[in-house]
């Protein structure tokens, strides 16, 4: 299956681009990032806490946010927003 994604921040660094289209087996936004993360293995340490995916990453899927169970259909496109690492305030 052929999914187009659009990452921000630094996953840019990790996937040298800002879209990427991702071959992949099918299944549920959960098994898309695992993907990506085979497909890009710096994508990682944005998107992961060990093995489970940062609560503040953000995944929409055709413009609409969604949760990791949902089934991505051929052809759609996801949108993967990592977490945002917080500054000190003066």
């Amino acid at each position: 299956m052929e999914t187009t994604i659009t990452v921000y921040g630094p996953l840019r660094s990790a996937t040298g681009a800002k879209t990427v289209t991702l071959e992949w087996a099918g299944g549920t936004v959960a098994d898309a990032i695992a993907a990506l993360v085979d497909a890009y293995p710096r994508a990682e340490q944005y998107l992961y806490d060990g093995d489970q995916l940062r609560p503040s990453v953000r995944v929409s899927l055709d413009g609409e946010r969604i949760d990791l169970v949902t089934r991505v259909p051929e052809g759609a496109s996801l949108t993967v927003v990592p977490a945002v690492q917080g500054g000190a305030r003066e």
